[in-house]
């Protein structure tokens, strides 16, 4: 039986309170929902931090009493997972965007090889300064780089870094669809047809485009579903969700499609992990 990881991404950088009574924002509120949607099937947790009025930030000092208290609920509820922090921040520093993977060391981080106009409305910075001195990060301290993958274009940057031998191979790619491309099928069923063989890869789809993206990655064989509140504050029109709601209903969506739902150590195997934080 085909194993789909599922990965939860719990608040990302801008879901706000007004949009999610469910949002969780300070570290306990991250960690209590670490170990629900772990407890729930989710085999990855893609975390952002907030300062102490619930704003994006990327402090150091943030990323660590987050990750603190998560382990440690995890050791306590004797749950595992895979921790995959964020190093997107286009506002911040260089050296503040990669100064808690060289601290922590986590099992995943996140890397998106190009700049773009978020939704027409921001600069998401990401210079090949920056590419060069994050993967080199990666390598340096055996971090699992998920790939952001907006268009066709960052699959382009991607090969060149792998061409320059900043990309390990084999990649593992995350398809965020419905910000600089619709979210639809048409889109994704092309970009997937440029990934480099043998690659690993998971969708998810922002707002409305959530429960279409699960279905085509179910439907495209995909190796990973990404769900939370980072990209859909809805269950159903007008039903809030929760992280461990999004997660409850992917983990039914992947067995109705034939799917076994990989543990936290399968799914380290599937993308080629070698370390554990719990060893």
């Amino acid at each position: 039986m085909r194993k789909v990881i599922i990965a939860a991404a719990l608040l990302g950088a801008g879901t706000t309170r007004a949009q999610s009574p469910h949002v969780p924002l300070t570290p306990d509120e991250i960690a209590a929902d670490v170990v629900a949607v772990a407890k729930a099937g989710a085999a990855i947790a893609h975390i952002h931090v907030r300062d102490k009025n619930g704003a994006n930030t990327m402090e150091t000092s943030a990323f660590a009493e987050v990750m603190e208290k998560s382990q440690a609920a995890c050791r306590k509820a004797d749950i595992d997972i895979v921790f995959n922090l964020t190093s997107s921040g286009g506002k911040f520093p260089y050296v503040m965007r990669q100064a808690h993977l060289k601290l922590l060391r986590p099992e995943m981080c996140s890397l998106t090889p190009n700049s773009m106009n978020w939704a027409n409305s921001y600069l998401f910075k990401n210079e090949p300064e920056f590419i060069k001195e994050l993967a080199n990060t990666i390598l340096e301290n055996d971090i699992k780089p998920e790939i952001e993958i907006f268009d066709a274009s960052m699959l382009e940057s991607a090969k060149y870094y792998i061409a320059k031998g900043l990309f390990k191979t084999p990649c593992h790619f995350q398809f965020v669809i419905g910000v600089a491309v619709p979210g639809n099928i048409m889109h994704l069923s092309f970009m997937l047809q440029q990934m480099p063989e043998g690659s690993t890869w998971s969708v998810t789809g922002i707002g409305k485009a959530h429960l279409p993206m699960l279905l085509a990655g179910l439907a495209e064989s995909c190796t990973c579903l990404r769900v939370g509140l980072e990209d859909n504050v809805f269950l159903a029109k007008g039903v809030y969700a929760t992280n461990v709601s999004l997660v409850e209903r992917a983990v039914s969506m992947a067995k109705l499609a034939g799917c076994g739902i990989a543990t936290p150590d399968e799914a380290r195997e599937i993308l080629g992990i070698g370390r554990n934080w719990r060893q």
